[in-house]
């Protein structure tokens, strides 16, 4: 394996990490989407429980 070859294995290893850092941008946008959609629901939780102890209040 001579410095001629088309890919060389530091330029592999660059798409490789290039390709692998993507993937951690996605599965940190996928997290942070699916923490929004937690919280949301968790706010609207709230929202009932406390409609349902003030109703009774009065």
């Amino acid at each position: 394996m001579d410095a001629s070859t088309g890919f060389s294995i530091v330029s592999s290893l660059g798409i490789i990490l290039f390709i692998v850092y993507g993937l951690f941008i996605l599965l940190g946008l996928y997290a942070l989407y699916l923490l929004i959609k937690f919280l949301l629901r968790g706010i609207e939780a709230l929202d009932i429980y406390l409609n349902e102890k003030r109703n009774r209040r009065l």
